[in-house]
């Protein structure tokens, strides 16, 4: 949550000297980073609300597998547009990729450690919940 803070702070006020300064498409690249970062920090907040309603018995293992409650997929920074951000940036940028690095080796382990279901299990539980 530090993170997302600084983030929000840094690029909601505290980068506008910085980013009035730099040239009119670096600035929309500034701009289009700042987005990144917010998605990427919203996406690790999300998996870590799943992982709590985990903890507090509000959802199973197998449900937060869902692919709607998984990590999902980071966007990407592009390489020459981050060259050009001020160090700030560069380095909340960082930070970001990395947290969702970090967590994305988390949810991968997760799959990893759950035992597979039967096709006919499988069949049985959507029946379940169907009716």
């Amino acid at each position: 949550m530090l993170l997302a803070d600084e983030a929000r702070t840094y690029f909601d006020d505290g980068g506008r000297q910085e980013r009035e300064a730099l040239d009119p498409l670096s600035r929309v690249a500034f701009s289009c980073e700042a987005l990144k970062v917010t998605t990427r920090l919203m996406h690790v907040i999300a998996w870590l609300l799943t992982q709590r309603a985990i903890d507090a018995g509000e959802m199973s293992q197998r449900d937060a597998l869902d692919p709607s409650r998984r990590l999902g997929a980071a966007p990407v920074s592009d390489a020459a547009a981050f060259a050009a951000m001020p160090g700030q940036a560069q380095a909340l940028i960082g930070a970001s990729v990395e947290l969702f690095r970090r967590t994305a080796m988390l949810d991968d382990a997760q799959v990893e450690s759950l035992p597979a279901l039967s096709p006919a299990r499988s069949m049985l539980e959507r029946l379940e919940v169907a009716f």
